[in-house]
């Protein structure tokens, strides 16, 4: 690809971007290193007994948690199944398990270890199972963008507000400056707080990371209109904006994106009507904003998985999320006559939440009964309590 291609593209290298193949080792970060032991062959048959067997022996002492977004063959062994808040929260009210194993990716676990207790250790499978949306907005990047606001003369108006999919240091900057975590699910509540921090008329929100989910909260949940958003880009001189236009906007979404719900398009909600009458599409609120008001019903994992259980027999259903968990859906209600499909034609899951596999999860279980702590994700003290600080002010939200 030629230089002006690339730049035609706007595609800008990332930082911390995700070592995919996990081969190679960042010097100042845990991502993309292998395992100390060697992982079991996947062709192992007897891979279940043996996950089966470390785990009974470890007994109480281990507690593994399942993202939704997780390999089937990963959450059969998990004691509880949920987003990536509730799981953090479940392993906070197990404190007699020694060990917890995150099954998800690295922010997850990271939100693990700040909110359980000193004597708990958090465990990721794979070291190489990141987020792209989390390492899209990295502290560097952030304290500059604070520094582009302070010179607009605008930063002691801005509330913070970040996304549950972000890094503890991006969790600890939010809470250092004032602001607040949220989820998919109640990122209306924790807006209309930030909004209620200062002048509601002259109070601003810095969304971070994922401008999808901050733009529809805005547009479709709280009415405003679209030119009342701009877009921070990292990776231009002042986030590609003037100081005017930062001044213009009530929200200033951060250029950050999932690679997953971003690939859903208008020509996939048009498609899958044409091909199923009468199909309903349910989306997550972390797609576009056009795939978003083109849709019947949108609401994170957990809205998506009530509304399938509350939905009558022989309904139609196209979902707009990770393949892992609508298949896993699709099966679940297909005796009920429910047809539920993928939203897109081509088959998409989420690449670095598929790192975990079952080998991973054996070597991981089967180390901690021989006493070998692996894997282990920790936060330093400074950046855990600022972003207890921000998960806090979350939980206290009306």
């Amino acid at each position: 690809m030629t230089t002006a291609q690339t730049q035609e593209l706007d595609v800008q290298p990332t930082p911390l971007a995700l070592l995919l193949l996990g081969r190679e080792a960042d010097p100042k970060s845990e991502r993309g290193v292998e395992c100390p032991g060697d992982l079991p062959s996947p062709s192992d048959p007897d891979l279940v007994e043996r996950a089966r067997a470390a785990k009974e022996k470890l007994g109480d002492k281990v507690f593994v948690l399942g993202h939704h977004y997780q390999r089937d063959e990963v959450i059969q062994f998990a004691d509880v199944t949920g987003d990536s808040f509730k799981l953090a929260r479940d392993a906070a009210a197990r404190p007699e398990a020694e060990y917890i194993v995150f099954c998800g990716v690295h922010f997850m676990a990271e939100s693990a270890d700040i909110l359980t207790s000193d004597d708990q250790k958090v465990v990721l499978p794979d070291l190489a199972a990141g987020c792209s949306m989390a390492d899209m907005a990295t502290a560097e990047q952030v304290a500059e963008c604070w520094d582009v606001l302070t010179e607009a003369g605008i930063a002691e108006q801005v509330v913070p507000v970040s996304y549950m999919n972000s890094s503890a240091d991006i969790k600890a900057f939010t809470g250092k400056h004032g602001g607040t975590i949220c989820t998919s699910s109640n990122a209306k509540r924790a807006l209309d707080w930030a909004f209620e921090q200062g002048d509601p008329s002259a109070t601003k929100v810095l969304f971070l990371p994922d401008q999808h989910l901050g733009r529809n909260t805005a547009v479709r949940d709280m009415g405003m209109s679209l030119d009342d958003c701009v877009v921070y880009n990292p990776h231009k001189p002042n986030g590609g904006l003037t100081a005017e236009e930062l001044r213009a906007a009530k929200m200033i979404l951060w250029r950050g994106h999932c690679s997953v719900h971003g690939r859903f398009s208008l020509d996939s909600v048009n498609d899958v009507r044409e091909r199923i009458p009468g199909v309903n599409v349910l989306v997550h609120p972390e797609c576009k904003h056009e795939v978003v008001a083109a849709a019947d019903y949108v609401g994170s994992t957990e809205y998506i998985i009530k509304a399938l259980e509350a939905a009558p027999a022989g309904s139609k259903w196209a979902i707009g999320t990770e393949l892992n968990l609508v298949r896993r859906l699709a099966n679940r209600f297909a005796p009920e006559g429910k047809e539920i499909v993928f939203l897109d034609k081509t088959v998409c899951f989420c690449s670095t939440m598929n790192r975990i596999d079952l080998p991973h999860l054996v070597w991981t279980l089967e180390s901690l009964a021989e006493g070998n702590l692996v894997n282990r994700i920790e936060v330093d003290k400074e950046t855990e309590a600022f972003a207890k600080l921000a998960l806090e002010r979350m939980l206290a939200l009306p």
